[in-house]
């Protein structure tokens, strides 16, 4: 679990690692050129007009997690803390570039290190968040559909680039919110032996 910062340490560790992890060889004339990695806003999207070559993750959608929207507490009994938010963090994945082979090259690029890299442990997580020791997130592509796409892109100040749809998953946020009741640490039980025939 982590604290309220854990959606932006998600999107910032993703860019971390895609930059750390780069072939860049600005020396050549090949298809990995310098690129710029960022974690965009909804309002820097307006400042995309001419970018140079860039990737960048923008979150477009923020769902509590399917699989354990309705977690409760066990048989409504006492704990320390409050069963965490779990949430799923859906980006678009878009390369900047006015040259096809860069375009291409970065996004397939890109696509691959996810693909082989699919989980981003707490070595990958930036601090700031204070992620939990053995904490994972899992980065899967997503299922959208052209006409999805396009209606996002349609909201969106930049005309359309190439993207990928990729989600984050399972961001647990935890609650500071505490219980007044102590929690039991044990309970007696006590037995006798009855005699037969009463």
């Amino acid at each position: 679990m982590a604290n309220l910062l854990a959606i932006h340490s998600v999107g910032n560790s993703l860019v971390t690692y895609l930059q750390n992890t780069y072939p860049e060889s600005p020396e050549l004339e090949g298809p990995f050129p310098s690129c710029e990695f960022r974690l965009l806003s909804s309002g820097e999207l307006d400042d995309m007009d001419d970018p140079g070559i860039t990737l960048s993750l923008f979150l477009h959608r923020v769902t509590i997690n399917e699989h354990l929207r309705n977690t409760r507490q066990i048989n409504g009994t006492s704990r320390q803390q409050e069963v965490p938010l779990s949430v799923d963090l859906h980006y678009l994945m878009t390369v900047w570039t006015k040259s096809a082979l860069a375009e291409h090259a970065i996004l397939a690029w890109a696509m691959r290190q996810f693909h082989l890299n699919p989980v981003l442990d707490a070595s990958h997580l930036t601090l700031d968040a204070g992620w939990n020791p053995g904490e994972v997130i899992q980065v899967i592509p997503a299922e959208m559909s052209h006409e999805d796409m396009m209606r996002i892109w349609d909201t969106l100040k930049p005309s359309y680039r190439l993207s990928l749809a990729y989600i984050a998953r399972v961001v647990r946020i935890e609650s500071d919110r505490f219980e007044d009741a102590r929690p039991v640490l044990a309970t007696r039980f006590s037995w006798a032996e009855q005699e037969v025939g009463q």
